[in-house]
């Protein structure tokens, strides 16, 4: 049932931030879109930063020596998916810090491609995208017949 208002979800709402609400005439990629878009990276590394830290208290806090062989085996199954996690994570840290150059350097929200304006609402649902939807669809296309 519709409350009137909109929630923000995803990295928004982790950042406390709603859409952003472009104003007419206003230019792409100016100085208030840009600290809008660095909020949401910021919040999102210290996010995946405060994970990383959990994981590593888990982990040693859950290490026991498990006399059943069972038992050490789902313990050690266990803590192999969560650094295949970890590792993903950091991944995304690294790219989301890279994406922070990207705005530092006012080299944000462009496509690396073609060089259009990759738009506002594609870049609050994927922050660190650095390609257009339509080269991004190519992009696809191509690695898809690449890999078939």
């Amino acid at each position: 049932m519709p409350t009137g208002k909109e929630k923000a979800l995803g990295l928004m709402a982790l950042a406390g931030l709603t859409p952003y609400q472009e104003k007419p005439g206003e230019e792409y990629m100016n100085e208030a879109q840009m600290e809008h878009f660095r909020k949401i990276l910021s919040a999102w590394r210290s996010q995946l930063r405060e994970e990383v830290d959990r994981t590593v208290h888990h982990m040693q806090d859950e290490a026991a020596n498990f006399p059943d062989p069972v038992d050490r085996a789902a313990q050690e199954e266990e803590f192999s998916l969560e650094l295949r996690t970890r590792d993903r994570e950091r991944k995304l840290i690294k790219k989301i810090e890279k994406t922070l150059k990207r705005i530092e350097d006012d080299d944000f929200g462009f496509c690396d491609a073609c060089g259009i304006e990759i738009g506002v609402r594609r870049l609050e649902a994927r922050p660190t995208a650095d390609l257009c939807i339509d080269c991004k669809t190519l992009a696809e296309i191509k690695e898809k017949q690449l890999q078939g």
